[in-house]
Protein backbone atom coordinates (compact mmCIF):
# COMPACT_ATOMS: atom_id res chain seq x y z
CA UNK A 1 0.00 0.00 0.00
CA UNK A 2 1.16 3.51 -0.80
CA UNK A 3 1.13 5.67 2.33
CA UNK A 4 1.33 9.43 2.72
CA UNK A 5 2.43 11.21 5.88
CA UNK A 6 0.24 14.06 7.06
CA UNK A 7 1.06 15.75 10.37
CA UNK A 8 2.77 12.60 11.68
CA UNK A 9 -0.16 10.42 10.60
CA UNK A 10 0.55 7.58 8.18
CA UNK A 11 -2.45 7.52 5.86
CA UNK A 12 -3.17 4.96 3.18
CA UNK A 13 -3.39 6.95 -0.02
CA UNK A 14 -6.36 4.82 -1.00
CA UNK A 15 -9.27 5.81 1.21
CA UNK A 16 -12.53 3.87 1.46
CA UNK A 17 -15.49 6.11 0.61
CA UNK A 18 -18.69 4.97 2.33
CA UNK A 19 -21.27 6.69 0.14
CA UNK A 20 -22.10 3.87 -2.27
CA UNK A 21 -22.71 0.76 -0.16
CA UNK A 22 -25.09 -1.74 -1.71
CA UNK A 23 -28.65 -1.33 -0.40
CA UNK A 24 -31.85 -3.30 -0.71
CA UNK A 25 -34.01 -1.47 -3.30
CA UNK A 26 -37.17 -2.23 -1.35
CA UNK A 27 -36.07 -1.34 2.17
CA UNK A 28 -32.99 0.83 1.70
CA UNK A 29 -31.13 -1.36 4.19
CA UNK A 30 -27.40 -1.73 3.67
CA UNK A 31 -25.91 -5.15 2.95
CA UNK A 32 -23.80 -5.27 6.12
CA UNK A 33 -22.20 -8.63 5.36
CA UNK A 34 -20.92 -7.25 2.07
CA UNK A 35 -19.59 -4.11 3.77
CA UNK A 36 -17.78 -6.26 6.33
CA UNK A 37 -16.21 -8.40 3.60
CA UNK A 38 -15.03 -5.36 1.64
CA UNK A 39 -13.57 -3.74 4.76
CA UNK A 40 -11.79 -6.96 5.73
CA UNK A 41 -10.17 -7.17 2.30
CA UNK A 42 -9.28 -3.46 2.26
CA UNK A 43 -7.76 -3.51 5.74
CA UNK A 44 -5.78 -6.65 4.94
CA UNK A 45 -4.44 -4.77 1.90
CA UNK A 46 -3.34 -1.80 4.01
CA UNK A 47 -6.27 0.66 3.83
CA UNK A 48 -6.63 2.61 7.08
CA UNK A 49 -8.76 5.62 6.06
CA UNK A 50 -12.57 5.43 6.02
CA UNK A 51 -14.75 8.36 4.94
CA UNK A 52 -18.45 8.79 5.64
CA UNK A 53 -20.86 11.70 6.11
CA UNK A 54 -23.91 12.35 8.23
CA UNK A 55 -26.37 12.32 5.27
CA UNK A 56 -24.93 9.40 3.29
CA UNK A 57 -27.50 6.70 2.53
CA UNK A 58 -30.17 8.49 4.57
CA UNK A 59 -27.98 8.48 7.65
CA UNK A 60 -27.20 4.76 7.53
CA UNK A 61 -23.65 4.94 6.20
CA UNK A 62 -22.18 5.99 9.55
CA UNK A 63 -23.84 3.02 11.25
CA UNK A 64 -22.69 0.47 8.65
CA UNK A 65 -19.14 1.78 8.68
CA UNK A 66 -19.01 1.70 12.47
CA UNK A 67 -20.30 -1.87 12.56
CA UNK A 68 -17.65 -3.04 10.09
CA UNK A 69 -14.83 -1.22 11.90
CA UNK A 70 -15.94 -2.30 15.38
CA UNK A 71 -14.12 -5.60 14.83
CA UNK A 72 -10.76 -3.79 14.70
CA UNK A 73 -8.81 -1.75 17.29
CA UNK A 74 -9.77 1.93 17.16
CA UNK A 75 -6.15 3.03 16.92
CA UNK A 76 -5.64 0.98 13.74
CA UNK A 77 -7.75 3.17 11.45
CA UNK A 78 -8.75 6.76 10.75
CA UNK A 79 -12.38 7.92 10.56
CA UNK A 80 -13.52 10.93 8.52
CA UNK A 81 -17.03 12.34 8.87
CA UNK A 82 -18.81 15.52 7.73
CA UNK A 83 -21.09 18.18 9.17
CA UNK A 84 -24.17 18.83 6.96
CA UNK A 85 -24.19 22.64 7.05
CA UNK A 86 -25.30 22.66 3.42
CA UNK A 87 -28.50 20.84 4.46
CA UNK A 88 -29.70 23.34 7.07
CA UNK A 89 -32.59 25.77 6.64
CA UNK A 90 -32.26 27.38 10.07
CA UNK A 91 -29.71 27.43 12.91
CA UNK A 92 -29.57 24.26 15.00
CA UNK A 93 -27.56 22.93 17.93
CA UNK A 94 -24.44 22.12 15.89
CA UNK A 95 -22.61 20.49 18.76
CA UNK A 96 -25.56 18.22 19.55
CA UNK A 97 -25.67 17.05 15.92
CA UNK A 98 -21.91 16.53 15.97
CA UNK A 99 -22.35 14.23 18.97
CA UNK A 100 -25.05 12.30 17.12
CA UNK A 101 -22.41 11.39 14.54
CA UNK A 102 -19.88 10.48 17.23
CA UNK A 103 -22.42 8.11 18.75
CA UNK A 104 -23.39 6.55 15.43
CA UNK A 105 -19.73 6.03 14.56
CA UNK A 106 -19.01 4.50 17.99
CA UNK A 107 -16.09 6.80 18.68
CA UNK A 108 -15.07 9.59 21.05
CA UNK A 109 -13.34 11.63 18.38
CA UNK A 110 -12.99 12.03 14.63
CA UNK A 111 -9.54 11.82 13.13
CA UNK A 112 -10.72 13.98 10.24
CA UNK A 113 -13.87 16.08 10.16
CA UNK A 114 -15.17 18.19 7.30
CA UNK A 115 -17.70 20.88 6.66
CA UNK A 116 -19.69 19.20 3.91
CA UNK A 117 -20.01 20.64 0.40
CA UNK A 118 -19.02 24.30 0.35
CA UNK A 119 -20.21 26.05 -2.80
CA UNK A 120 -21.19 29.56 -3.81
CA UNK A 121 -24.65 28.71 -2.45
CA UNK A 122 -23.79 27.04 0.88
CA UNK A 123 -20.87 29.25 1.94
CA UNK A 124 -23.23 31.88 3.38
CA UNK A 125 -24.58 29.35 5.86
CA UNK A 126 -21.17 28.09 6.88
CA UNK A 127 -19.93 31.65 7.49
CA UNK A 128 -23.14 32.91 9.09
CA UNK A 129 -22.73 34.28 12.60
CA UNK A 130 -26.26 33.11 13.34
CA UNK A 131 -25.56 29.52 12.27
CA UNK A 132 -22.24 29.58 14.21
CA UNK A 133 -20.89 26.48 12.47
CA UNK A 134 -17.20 27.28 12.15
CA UNK A 135 -16.75 28.48 15.77
CA UNK A 136 -18.55 25.39 17.08
CA UNK A 137 -16.37 23.01 15.07
CA UNK A 138 -13.22 24.87 16.11
CA UNK A 139 -14.37 24.38 19.71
CA UNK A 140 -14.73 20.63 19.09
CA UNK A 141 -11.19 20.62 17.73
CA UNK A 142 -9.95 22.50 20.78
CA UNK A 143 -11.56 19.83 22.97
CA UNK A 144 -9.82 17.05 21.01
CA UNK A 145 -12.99 15.64 19.48
CA UNK A 146 -11.73 16.65 16.04
CA UNK A 147 -8.09 15.90 15.32
CA UNK A 148 -7.97 17.49 11.83
CA UNK A 149 -10.56 19.95 10.49
CA UNK A 150 -11.24 20.47 6.80
CA UNK A 151 -14.01 20.93 4.25
CA UNK A 152 -15.21 19.41 1.03
CA UNK A 153 -15.56 21.84 -1.84
CA UNK A 154 -17.59 21.93 -5.06
CA UNK A 155 -17.34 25.62 -5.97
CA UNK A 156 -15.08 27.59 -8.28
CA UNK A 157 -11.41 28.53 -7.78
CA UNK A 158 -12.23 32.16 -6.95
CA UNK A 159 -14.42 31.14 -4.02
CA UNK A 160 -11.83 28.63 -2.81
CA UNK A 161 -9.08 31.26 -2.76
CA UNK A 162 -11.29 33.80 -1.00
CA UNK A 163 -12.57 31.30 1.59
CA UNK A 164 -9.10 30.03 2.48
CA UNK A 165 -7.81 33.58 2.74
CA UNK A 166 -10.65 34.59 5.06
CA UNK A 167 -10.04 31.53 7.25
CA UNK A 168 -6.28 31.29 7.11
CA UNK A 169 -4.98 28.92 9.78
CA UNK A 170 -8.35 27.39 10.69
CA UNK A 171 -8.29 24.33 8.42
CA UNK A 172 -5.88 21.46 7.88
CA UNK A 173 -7.05 19.95 4.58
CA UNK A 174 -9.46 20.40 1.69
CA UNK A 175 -11.31 17.70 -0.23
CA UNK A 176 -12.04 18.45 -3.90
CA UNK A 177 -13.40 16.68 -6.96
CA UNK A 178 -10.28 15.87 -8.96
CA UNK A 179 -9.65 13.57 -11.88
CA UNK A 180 -8.10 13.83 -15.33
CA UNK A 181 -11.40 15.04 -16.82
CA UNK A 182 -12.13 17.71 -14.20
CA UNK A 183 -8.49 18.81 -14.27
CA UNK A 184 -9.73 21.16 -17.00
CA UNK A 185 -13.54 20.74 -17.05
CA UNK A 186 -13.95 22.05 -13.49
CA UNK A 187 -10.51 23.71 -13.36
CA UNK A 188 -9.45 21.30 -10.62
CA UNK A 189 -5.85 22.06 -11.55
CA UNK A 190 -6.21 25.60 -10.23
CA UNK A 191 -8.04 24.41 -7.10
CA UNK A 192 -5.28 21.90 -6.40
CA UNK A 193 -2.64 24.61 -6.76
CA UNK A 194 -4.55 26.98 -4.45
CA UNK A 195 -4.77 24.39 -1.68
CA UNK A 196 -1.09 23.50 -1.96
CA UNK A 197 -0.11 27.18 -1.96
CA UNK A 198 -2.02 27.64 1.30
CA UNK A 199 -0.01 24.78 2.80
CA UNK A 200 -2.95 22.41 3.27
CA UNK A 201 -3.35 18.74 2.41
CA UNK A 202 -5.32 17.80 -0.69
CA UNK A 203 -7.95 15.06 -0.38
CA UNK A 204 -9.62 13.74 -3.55
CA UNK A 205 -13.23 12.71 -4.12
CA UNK A 206 -14.73 11.45 -7.38
CA UNK A 207 -11.41 10.19 -8.81
CA UNK A 208 -13.38 8.22 -11.42
CA UNK A 209 -16.15 10.82 -11.89
CA UNK A 210 -18.94 8.67 -10.47
CA UNK A 211 -17.68 5.62 -12.38
CA UNK A 212 -17.60 7.30 -15.81
CA UNK A 213 -13.80 7.06 -15.93
CA UNK A 214 -13.85 3.52 -14.54
CA UNK A 215 -15.75 2.19 -17.54
CA UNK A 216 -14.86 4.30 -20.56
CA UNK A 217 -16.56 4.15 -23.96
CA UNK A 218 -15.12 1.23 -25.91
CA UNK A 219 -13.22 3.40 -28.40
CA UNK A 220 -11.55 5.38 -25.60
CA UNK A 221 -10.76 2.32 -23.51
CA UNK A 222 -9.10 0.80 -26.59
CA UNK A 223 -6.52 3.60 -26.50
CA UNK A 224 -5.44 2.50 -23.04
CA UNK A 225 -5.27 -1.15 -24.04
CA UNK A 226 -3.09 -0.20 -27.00
CA UNK A 227 -0.71 1.54 -24.60
CA UNK A 228 -0.46 -1.54 -22.42
CA UNK A 229 0.83 -3.73 -25.21
CA UNK A 230 3.93 -1.58 -25.58
CA UNK A 231 4.38 -0.22 -22.06
CA UNK A 232 6.87 -1.80 -19.68
CA UNK A 233 5.73 0.25 -16.66
CA UNK A 234 3.46 -2.58 -15.54
CA UNK A 235 6.36 -4.97 -15.13
CA UNK A 236 8.63 -2.45 -13.42
CA UNK A 237 5.90 -1.58 -10.92
CA UNK A 238 5.25 -5.22 -10.10
CA UNK A 239 1.77 -5.15 -11.57
CA UNK A 240 2.34 -7.47 -14.52
CA UNK A 241 -0.22 -9.99 -13.28
CA UNK A 242 -3.04 -7.45 -13.42
CA UNK A 243 -4.16 -6.21 -16.81
CA UNK A 244 -4.74 -2.54 -15.88
CA UNK A 245 -8.34 -1.38 -15.69
CA UNK A 246 -9.64 1.95 -16.94
CA UNK A 247 -10.03 2.93 -13.29
CA UNK A 248 -6.38 2.24 -12.54
CA UNK A 249 -5.32 4.94 -14.99
CA UNK A 250 -7.58 7.46 -13.25
CA UNK A 251 -5.99 6.66 -9.90
CA UNK A 252 -2.45 6.67 -11.28
CA UNK A 253 -3.03 10.14 -12.71
CA UNK A 254 -3.64 11.33 -9.15
CA UNK A 255 -0.67 9.44 -7.71
CA UNK A 256 1.57 11.75 -9.76
CA UNK A 257 0.44 14.82 -7.80
CA UNK A 258 2.61 15.22 -4.66
CA UNK A 259 0.15 17.39 -2.72
CA UNK A 260 -2.48 14.65 -2.61
CA UNK A 261 -2.61 12.71 0.65
CA UNK A 262 -5.81 10.63 0.32
CA UNK A 263 -7.75 9.46 -2.74
CA UNK A 264 -11.25 8.27 -1.92
CA UNK A 265 -12.90 5.47 -3.82
CA UNK A 266 -16.58 4.71 -3.23
CA UNK A 267 -16.21 0.96 -3.52
CA UNK A 268 -19.32 -1.21 -3.43
CA UNK A 269 -18.09 -4.47 -4.97
CA UNK A 270 -15.32 -6.87 -3.96
CA UNK A 271 -13.73 -6.72 -7.42
CA UNK A 272 -13.38 -2.94 -7.07
CA UNK A 273 -11.52 -3.36 -3.80
CA UNK A 274 -9.24 -5.97 -5.36
CA UNK A 275 -8.53 -3.81 -8.41
CA UNK A 276 -7.80 -0.71 -6.33
CA UNK A 277 -5.49 -2.61 -3.99
CA UNK A 278 -3.45 -3.70 -7.00
CA UNK A 279 -3.23 -0.13 -8.24
CA UNK A 280 -2.17 1.26 -4.86
CA UNK A 281 0.15 -1.58 -3.91
CA UNK A 282 3.18 0.53 -4.80
CA UNK A 283 4.14 3.63 -6.76
CA UNK A 284 3.19 3.29 -10.41
CA UNK A 285 3.77 6.67 -12.07
CA UNK A 286 2.23 7.49 -15.42
CA UNK A 287 4.52 7.84 -18.39
CA UNK A 288 4.37 11.05 -20.43
CA UNK A 289 2.63 9.08 -23.19
CA UNK A 290 -0.01 7.69 -20.83
CA UNK A 291 -0.71 11.16 -19.43
CA UNK A 292 -1.11 12.57 -22.94
CA UNK A 293 -3.56 9.81 -23.87
CA UNK A 294 -5.64 10.47 -20.74
CA UNK A 295 -5.92 14.16 -21.58
CA UNK A 296 -6.90 13.23 -25.15
CA UNK A 297 -9.63 10.96 -23.77
CA UNK A 298 -10.80 13.76 -21.47
CA UNK A 299 -11.18 16.17 -24.37
CA UNK A 300 -13.18 13.61 -26.32
CA UNK A 301 -15.53 13.07 -23.39
CA UNK A 302 -16.39 16.76 -23.11
CA UNK A 303 -19.52 18.01 -24.83
CA UNK A 304 -19.53 21.73 -24.06
CA UNK A 305 -17.95 24.88 -25.49
CA UNK A 306 -14.21 25.78 -25.64
CA UNK A 307 -14.30 28.73 -23.22
CA UNK A 308 -10.81 29.80 -22.08
CA UNK A 309 -12.11 32.33 -19.49
CA UNK A 310 -10.36 35.21 -21.25
CA UNK A 311 -13.30 37.40 -20.12
CA UNK A 312 -13.42 39.48 -23.29
CA UNK A 313 -17.16 38.71 -23.33
CA UNK A 314 -17.77 40.31 -19.94
CA UNK A 315 -16.66 43.85 -20.71
CA UNK A 316 -19.61 44.66 -22.96
CA UNK A 317 -22.34 42.58 -21.33
CA UNK A 318 -25.22 45.01 -20.69
CA UNK A 319 -26.58 42.96 -17.77
CA UNK A 320 -23.18 42.24 -16.21
CA UNK A 321 -23.19 38.44 -16.39
CA UNK A 322 -20.11 36.46 -15.37
CA UNK A 323 -20.16 34.57 -18.65
CA UNK A 324 -17.08 32.32 -18.09
CA UNK A 325 -18.60 31.21 -14.77
CA UNK A 326 -21.89 30.40 -16.49
CA UNK A 327 -20.17 28.57 -19.35
CA UNK A 328 -18.22 26.48 -16.83
CA UNK A 329 -21.58 25.42 -15.35
CA UNK A 330 -22.85 24.79 -18.88
CA UNK A 331 -19.92 22.50 -19.71
CA UNK A 332 -20.40 20.63 -16.44
CA UNK A 333 -24.09 20.10 -17.17
CA UNK A 334 -23.33 18.97 -20.73
CA UNK A 335 -21.13 16.18 -19.40
CA UNK A 336 -23.61 15.00 -16.76
CA UNK A 337 -26.65 16.36 -14.96
CA UNK A 338 -25.58 16.67 -11.33
CA UNK A 339 -26.31 18.84 -8.33
CA UNK A 340 -22.89 20.53 -8.39
CA UNK A 341 -23.48 23.02 -11.24
CA UNK A 342 -27.07 23.49 -10.08
CA UNK A 343 -25.85 24.53 -6.62
CA UNK A 344 -23.34 26.93 -8.15
CA UNK A 345 -26.13 28.61 -10.10
CA UNK A 346 -28.31 28.64 -6.97
CA UNK A 347 -25.60 30.77 -5.38
CA UNK A 348 -26.12 33.58 -7.91
CA UNK A 349 -28.66 36.36 -7.63
CA UNK A 350 -31.53 35.80 -10.05
CA UNK A 351 -30.43 38.66 -12.28
CA UNK A 352 -27.00 37.01 -12.71
CA UNK A 353 -28.32 33.59 -13.75
CA UNK A 354 -28.37 32.43 -17.39
CA UNK A 355 -32.02 33.34 -17.95
CA UNK A 356 -31.09 37.01 -17.49
CA UNK A 357 -29.23 37.00 -20.83
CA UNK A 358 -31.00 39.34 -23.30
CA UNK A 359 -29.37 37.75 -26.37
CA UNK A 360 -27.73 40.93 -27.68
CA UNK A 361 -24.76 38.97 -29.10
CA UNK A 362 -22.07 41.38 -27.85
CA UNK A 363 -20.34 38.48 -26.09
CA UNK A 364 -20.20 36.31 -29.20
CA UNK A 365 -18.70 39.13 -31.26
CA UNK A 366 -15.97 39.54 -28.64
CA UNK A 367 -15.27 35.82 -28.18
CA UNK A 368 -11.93 34.66 -29.72
CA UNK A 369 -13.30 31.09 -29.77
CA UNK A 370 -16.39 32.02 -31.75
CA UNK A 371 -18.77 30.64 -29.12
CA UNK A 372 -22.47 31.34 -29.62
CA UNK A 373 -22.82 32.49 -26.04
CA UNK A 374 -26.53 33.48 -26.09
CA UNK A 375 -27.45 30.04 -27.45
CA UNK A 376 -25.35 28.32 -24.77
CA UNK A 377 -26.87 30.45 -21.99
CA UNK A 378 -30.39 29.78 -23.26
CA UNK A 379 -29.69 26.05 -23.18
CA UNK A 380 -28.11 26.39 -19.74
CA UNK A 381 -31.23 28.14 -18.45
CA UNK A 382 -33.33 25.20 -19.65
CA UNK A 383 -30.97 22.60 -18.16
CA UNK A 384 -30.90 24.46 -14.86
CA UNK A 385 -34.69 24.64 -14.73
CA UNK A 386 -35.04 20.90 -15.32
CA UNK A 387 -32.09 19.81 -13.15
CA UNK A 388 -32.43 18.49 -9.60
CA UNK A 389 -32.27 21.33 -7.10
CA UNK A 390 -30.62 21.22 -3.73
CA UNK A 391 -33.62 22.82 -2.04
CA UNK A 392 -35.57 19.60 -2.63
CA UNK A 393 -32.79 17.48 -1.12
CA UNK A 394 -32.64 19.76 1.90
CA UNK A 395 -36.31 19.08 2.70
CA UNK A 396 -35.60 15.35 2.92
CA UNK A 397 -32.45 15.76 4.98
CA UNK A 398 -34.12 18.14 7.41
CA UNK A 399 -36.42 15.32 8.52
CA UNK A 400 -33.42 13.16 9.40
CA UNK A 401 -31.66 15.98 11.25
CA UNK A 402 -34.70 16.91 13.30
CA UNK A 403 -35.39 13.28 14.13
CA UNK A 404 -31.81 12.77 15.34
CA UNK A 405 -31.79 15.96 17.38
CA UNK A 406 -35.11 14.96 18.89
CA UNK A 407 -33.58 11.68 20.01
CA UNK A 408 -30.71 13.52 21.64
CA UNK A 409 -32.85 16.03 23.51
Amino acid sequence: MIYRTFKDQKLSQLGFGCMRFTTDPATGEIDQAKVNAMFDLAIKGGVNYFDTAYPYLDGKSELAMAEALSRYPRESYYIADKFPGHSLTAPIDNIALFHVSLKKCRTDYFDFYLMHNITEWSVKYYESEEYHIIPDLLQMKKEGKIRNLGFSFHGGPELLEAFLTRHEGQFDFVQIQLNYLDWTLQDAKTKYEIIVRHGLGVWVMEPCRGGKLAVLPENESAKLKALQRDNSSMETAGNAEAFPSDASYAFRFLQNLPGIKVILSGMNEIFQVEDNLRTFREEWPLTAEERAVLFDIAENLKKGVPCTACRYCCAGCPVGLDIPYLLQCYNDFKFATTLAPSMRLDGLDEEKRPAACIGCGQCSRACPQGIDVPAALAELAQMYEKAPHWSEQVKLRQKIIQKDLGKES
